[in-house]
């Protein structure tokens, strides 16, 4: 699968929106429920690395993996950057994507996880 291709998937999503933020940002942003579960980086040298959500167990397996990688300042919320979206099968890339979409929407909001 190509970068097109994952951000149609995206973007496709039930839910989901975008957001592209220039400087000194320069993400491209996929939202469901008005929470966070993509992005890609749009700007040199990590240029369409593509990052997402993941459980905690699924996380520790693939940082090992070559071409997945800690996504920066979010890999303690467990989110992986994925080097190369084309050296990734198509299924378990649609796999990762619904897992991260479907826990964006079903994620309890602060108000929430204050109240307790």
């Amino acid at each position: 699968m190509d970068v097109a291709a994952v951000e149609a998937l995206c973007s496709a999503s039930s839910g989901a929106s975008s957001k592209r933020y220039g400087p000194p940002s320069n993400v491209l942003v996929y939202y469901a429920g008005g929470r966070k579960f993509a992005y890609f980086k749009t700007s040199e040298p990590e240029q369409w690395r593509f990052s997402i959500r993941t459980t905690p167990e699924r996380f520790l397996a693939l940082t090992d993996v070559p071409g997945f990688k800690p996504a920066r300042y979010l890999s303690r919320f467990h989110w992986l950057t994925i080097v190369d979206v084309g050296a990734v099968a198509d299924d378990y890339l649609r796999e990762l994507i619904a897992w991260s979409h479907a826990a964006a929407l079903h994620r309890p909001g602060r108000s929430s996880r204050l109240r307790r």
